[in-house]
């Protein structure tokens, strides 16, 4: 049976956002595959590019190990998000708006993503997002 552009989804943001899971991460992604936030400058904690499962593996298993000043987890209840099919069964796109509860307030991130699977993995992934939001 295959899975559907929202399992995919879902798959990832536990694995990445919701678990900080590297293993579970990489195993969303296609042997070949190519990880971009093409917005992060050169040398920020967030990694601009990533080629392969392995290097998606190892790089953000290091990256999820930072410890981030005032990490926060998302409140699942106040964030959503919407999925938009393409006329191409392998590509979706993703609207995501991310809520962080804070000491009084909400702070909310927005984001795209776009996806480009084969196989039902992601095969190429470009996640665009605002860089100071990872420094």
């Amino acid at each position: 049976m295959s899975r559907t552009p929202q399992e995919i989804f879902e798959s990832y943001v536990y694995a990445g956002a919701l678990t900080r899971n590297a293993d579970a991460l990489a195993e969303n992604f296609t042997e070949d595959a190519l990880f971009e936030a093409p917005l992060m400058p050169v040398g920020a904690a967030f990694p601009r590019r990533m080629v392969g499962r392995e290097e998606i593996r190892s790089v953000m298993a290091a990256y999820y190990e930072q410890q981030v000043e005032g990490d926060r987890s998302p409140n699942l209840e106040k964030s959503g998000h919407v999925l938009h099919t393409t006329s191409d069964p392998d590509v979706f796109i993703a609207e995501i708006d991310t809520v962080f509860d804070g000491d009084g307030t909400d702070a909310t991130v927005s984001l795209v993503q776009i996806f480009r699977l084969r196989d039902e993995k992601i095969a190429r992934l470009r996640d665009y997002f605002a860089p100071e939001l990872m420094s």
